[in-house]
């Protein structure tokens, strides 16, 4: 695989990543347990959504072929998307979606992190404006992961199993692609993110006093594009209007 096809597929990879985070959490718009809380996780739906976007264009600029942004977001069918397993999980309750948001950003965070020092001009300047936020995302997270912990008995028990349900797919964010292999000394090795992320999640679930799962089982695929079937859903409501009215523009 040639350099320049790496990065484009690593770029649609990380703008997917977003975009699919940015429609889950839009999901919450007027569903918010709290005002306040309504319009943060609106923000970090805005948030990824632009992140998707300079992700997309910088993909676009690499093959340029007269798609845009538009057409990677909403003309792709499930098994043309490259998002991680956890980004597409269901909301669930409060506590759910806030252990998501947890476990995603602190990737994010770090990812970025290192991103921030790549050799690619590019990626390097994208990932450092997309850190600013993510670090928010994560300290907004990782506080409501503590509340629940150290809140009641039915807080704590959501929040346990919020994680019960989502950390199957959370090895599937550190896969290694034929990508990854390509920009080796340009993008950060995945098992180094990894080792640094078990370490922060470690510290986040001690502080909560909650426990990961004792059963290693992980599900993987996302960066192969095999996917749950909940992406399927997603895409349905995510591309209805381009659909519908193939061409349509703001």
């Amino acid at each position: 695989m040639e350099t320049q096809q790496a990065l484009y597929q690593y770029a649609v990879r990380l703008g997917d990543n977003s975009l699919i985070m940015a429609q889950r959490l839009a999901e919450w718009c007027s569903n918010g347990p709290i005002l306040e809380e309504d319009l943060a996780l609106t923000n970090a739906a805005l948030d990824y959504l632009g992140e998707a976007e300079n992700y997309y264009n910088y993909a676009l600029s690499l093959e340029p072929d007269g798609r845009t942004a538009d057409d990677l977001a909403y003309l792709r069918n499930e098994r043309q998307y490259y998002n991680c397993l956890l980004a597409e999980q269901p909301n669930g309750d409060y506590a759910q979606t806030m252990v998501k948001l947890a476990l995603f950003s602190a990737y994010l965070k770090l990812l970025y992190d290192a991103l921030s020092q790549s050799t690619d001009t590019n990626l390097s300047a994208l990932a450092s404006k997309s850190l600013k936020e993510v670090k928010y995302h994560f300290r907004h997270s990782s506080e409501w992961m503590i509340r629940f912990g150290h809140g009641t008995e039915e807080s704590k028990s959501r929040a346990q199993q919020a994680i019960y349900e989502l950390w199957r797919f959370t090895s599937d964010m550190f896969e290694t692609t034929a990508a990854d292999a390509t920009l080796k000394g340009i993008v950060p090795d995945p098992a180094s993110i990894q080792s640094e992320w078990n370490s922060v999640i470690n510290d986040l679930l001690s502080r909560c006093g909650l426990k990961k799962p004792e059963d290693p089982y992980q599900v993987k695929g996302g960066y192969q594009a095999k996917h749950t079937e909940h992406l399927g859903h997603i895409l349905c409501e995510l591309q209805f209007l381009q659909r519908a009215y193939p061409g349509a523009k703001w």
